[in-house]
């Protein structure tokens, strides 16, 4: 399997954790010391390192923010596109709520894998998406569903 396959295996693994709620469908794919990192402007950097820890990043991301929305759409933009250590993408995503107007963010992901596992994962956040995150939920954040907590 090569690079690209892994990454949109990988990919549509993701989707269907975020549908069933079970982020533990992702182990598979991660090096039990696999390091996640978020690189960009507070409040969206981080790094996250274990396989333990970069699941419950991923799942408490999606837990406060995505599903605060009605409706979550991703585009990609760019890619993927085979790298010597794995696969690259460039994308968008775009959340709806009923009473706001959409909010889009744009961003890149890149993974690295021995094996077929992902030892390194990094999405890249352009200057200036972390405040426009943070103004929109000043704006609209009323009108988002309530953090989950705990899954």
């Amino acid at each position: 399997m090569g690079q690209v396959q892994r990454f949109e295996a990988y990919a549509d693994a993701f989707e269907k954790a975020f549908e069933a709620d079970d982020f533990s469908l992702l182990e598979p794919y991660f090096e039990p010391d696999a390091v996640y990192e978020i690189i960009g402007e507070p409040p969206l950097a981080g790094v996250h390192q274990g396989r333990v820890a970069v699941l419950e990043h991923l799942r408490n991301s999606v837990d406060s923010f995505d599903r605060a929305f009605d409706s979550r759409n991703l585009e990609i933009l760019e890619g993927p596109e085979e790298r010597d250590h794995g696969a690259w993408i460039r994308w968008r995503a775009t959340y709806g709520v009923a009473g706001a107007p959409d909010f889009s963010m744009e961003g890149e992901e890149e993974v690295w894998f021995e094996e077929d596992r992902i030892v390194r994962l990094e999405d890249r956040y352009p200057a200036g998406v972390a405040a426009a995150v943070v103004r929109y939920l000043e704006e609209h954040g009323s009108k988002l569903h309530p953090v989950r907590r705990g899954g």
